[in-house]
This record gives structure tokens, sequence and C-alpha cells, in this order.
């Protein structure tokens, strides 16, 4: 029997790849890349530099970026298999993923020189290799610092052997579940509503709830579109409430621009307690630190919006453009959970919002919050269902597929809108 350190190797190395993401195989002429990428990728998703390529043979990285755009455009992983020793090149990657809104992950073949100058043969460039080798080097521990998402440095034979690459769904990418949901608009603190129409949605409290939250209908499922907190009476009831409802299984959460805010607030930095935020706190502050931590680690959770039901269904706090759908990025989340705004604000003070929904073309349906209504607004497969509970209107939830309509009134005007409620006008569906 072998000793402990005599063990074979039983675990295979892996490769997290985002199922959306932008590939970057770094490495040295001579490293294997090609093979690589033939082993782990499909023909279709790899853009790859022609086998005896030269610095003379000008801009080769150029058609390969556009076919990897193209892909990406299509919300379909790519690959680049290019050198990419050299910073300014890894640039035109990283400008690319940006643009598209995808993480660019980098493989990095680093192996040792002696095997590339043997693998090359007698036909090989020793300088051109040699200068390939030293760039890398000199650059490839700053790589996540260029904006690479993630790193994987393959640095032997074995290694490459060794290597897995496994598809990692986007946090966002819940297409899996099928529904039916009930989505409920923005809750700000308001519990005793959102109680009632939980159970107008057929949902219990007791025996078989978890803690303070409550169990759903046989199959159906909760989604709350963010802003639980603010305004209203009972912000840490709220989170509590949803919370164990998560935690049981019988709830998605996404954040919305108050949690956003309460987040930075409980991580120390400087926020102006506004629109309720100082009651949330205080709230909070009561509870203690283990509830605290708990909402910290909850809000971080989250992702800013989701895909459901095959991609039907989009769900998102402020809404969200067919092209971010599925996306990762600053710039998705931002819209998320900000809007379509542009750093202006109105004469009230509160930030201009510009109507996305107006030029929405998608084929999914987003349902989202944020700007509060008199009444849900459907325009162009979206519909917006904060209905304004805490200004003394109506907490709303969509039944997703039926496409109906809940809302149960206000039991009282818990804050004053800075603004009219936007009158819903005609609902067009």
């Amino acid at each position: 029997m072998p000793g402990p350190s005599e063990q074979p190797r039983e675990h295979h190395r892996q490769v997290r790849l985002p199922a959306l993401a932008l590939v970057a195989l770094i490495g040295a002429r001579g490293a294997g890349k090609t093979t690589l990428a033939a082993q782990h990728f499909k023909p279709e998703e790899v853009a790859s530099a022609p086998p005896a390529h030269s610095a003379q043979d000008g801009d080769l990285l150029a058609p390969l970026l556009q076919v990897a755009s193209t892909r990406l455009a299509q919300g379909e992983l790519a690959v680049v298999d290019a050198p990419l020793v050299r910073p300014h090149d890894r640039r035109r990657v990283l400008d690319l993923a940006r643009q598209h809104d995808v993480a660019a992950v980098a493989v990095v073949l680093d192996l040792p020189r002696a095997l590339l100058t043997q693998r090359l043969g007698p036909e090989g460039d020793p300088a051109a290799l040699a200068a390939e080798v030293t760039e890398l080097h000199r650059t490839l521990h700053g790589l996540e610092k260029e904006g690479f998402r993630r790193v994987w440095v393959l640095r032997s034979v074995q290694d490459v052997r060794q290597v897995r690459m496994r598809r990692v769904p986007l946090a966002p990418d819940r297409r899996v579940l099928e529904g039916p949901f009930d989505i409920i608009g923005d809750v700000h603190g308001c519990l005793p509503e959102l109680r009632s129409l939980l159970e107008r949605l057929g949902y219990t409290s007791g025996p078989g709830a978890t803690g303070s939250g409550m169990s759903p209908p046989e199959g159906r499922r909760a989604v709350f579109l963010g802003d639980l907190v603010d305004r209203g009476p009972d912000s840490a009831g709220v989170l509590r409430l949803a919370m164990d409802m998560v935690q049981a299984g019988s709830a998605l959460c996404l954040p919305g621009n108050h949690e956003e805010k309460l987040l930075r607030a409980l991580n120390g930095k400087a926020v102006r307690a506004l629109h309720g935020l100082d009651v949330t706190l205080k709230q909070l502050h009561a509870a203690g630190e283990g509830f605290r931590s708990e909402v910290r680690a909850f809000v971080q959770g989250q992702p800013s919006h989701l895909l459901l039901d095959g991609g039907r269904l989009v769900v998102a706090h402020a809404g969200l453009p067919e092209h971010f759908h599925g996306r990762v990025s600053g710039r998705v989340r931002s819209f998320a959970l900000y809007g379509d705004t542009d750093g202006r604000v109105d004469e009230t003070g509160l930030p201009v919002r510009r109507d996305w929904a107006r030029h929405y073309q998608g084929d999914a349906l987003v349902v989202y919050g944020h700007t509060p209504v008199t009444a849900p607004r459907w325009l162009n497969g979206t519909v917006n269902i904060d209905t304004g509970c805490a200004f003394g209107g109506y907490l709303t939830a969509l039944r997703y597929p039926e496409l109906e309509t809940v809302s149960v009134p206000a039991q009282e005007q818990y804050a004053v809108p800075g603004r009219p409620l936007l009158d819903a006008g005609l609902l067009i569906r």
C-alpha cells in the first residue's frame, strides 16, 4: 500500500467557465492552444489564428474578434485562439467582452520553453518564440488587473492532459424553473399588505411555513422584484419573511436600488439615509448583528435579474432591454437596479428615468417595478407592477403564466411621493 504522500491524484484540474463568456486561450507558439481548443470546445465556438502566423502577416486578430463578436451577440460562448501574449492584443479582447456585457476569462498555457522549442522543430523561429515567452512571463501576473474575470494557468503537459472544462450557468440563468410564479412588486416595508397579498394568492402561515415565511400553493413560487425595504412600517419584518421563503425554496428574490443602498450602509460606506433608510437601519440595529449579517449576505447573493421558464420570462427590478438579458456586467446591473438613467435629475431632485419599455422588442415578457404607477402598466411585452403601496396605492402581484394581476390596497399612506405616481393610462397587452 502506498503511503499518504504516494497516493495517486484522483481529482482532475477543473476550469469553471461561465456558460456565456469570451474565453482567451493565451500562450506562446507551440503551447498547444489549438489542440486544447479542439478537445474542449465545439469547432463553431473557436476562432483560431493560422498556425504559421508572424508579425508580418498583418492584423490577424481582427477577423477572430469579428467571429467572436457574432457569437457573443447571439448569446453564445466564444473562444479566441491566438498568442495574446501582449497586453495590447489582450486589451482588444477585453474591449470586445465589455462591449457585449460578458466576462472575459483566460486559459494560459505556460509550458516550458524547451518543450516549445522542441515542438516547433528546426523550422521554428527561436527569436520570435523567446520574445513571446519573455512577454508572457513579464505580464502574466497582471491578467486579472487587466480585466480578466478569472485566470487559469496550465504549466505542464500533465496539467493540459488532466484539465477539465466545466460550463457554469450565469447567476441570472434560471431557465429550468418553469413556474408557475407569483411575481410581487415593490413592497417597501409594507409587511401587513405583503401578508395580505400572499394570503389572497393562496399562501399560508403556520404548519409547514419556515420561520416568518409563508408556504405557497402546490407547485407555485413567489418572486420578489426588489425594494423590499424603506418607506413602510416594517422593513426588517419584510426582510425576515422574504429571506425565510427564499431559504425554504418557496421564493426567489432580486435586489432593488434600495437594497443596494442599504448594502452600502451595512458595509460602512457613506450614504445619505433618506427615503426611509434611516428607519430601516434603526430596525436592523435593534435586530442585532447576527440578523444584519444575514441581510448583508442575502442582498449580496442576489443576481441582478432572472431568466425563467426557458427564457420566456425575465424579471428585473427596474426592467431590462433584450440585449441585456442573461448577461452579467456592471452596466447590466446598473440598468436592472436603476433603470434607463443618464445622471440627470428633475425639478424634484429625483433621477430622470427614460421609458425604455416604449422601445422594447424582445420575445420574453419582462416584469419589473421601480417606477410607481397608478395601475399595472402593460406595454410592448413588458409590465410594471409597482403600484405604490408605500404611497397609499396598492401592492400588486402578477400570476404567471396566467398573466393575471392581484392587488391589495395599502392600509395607510406611509410616505409622500417625491412626484405624483404615473398614470398607467391605456393598458396594452
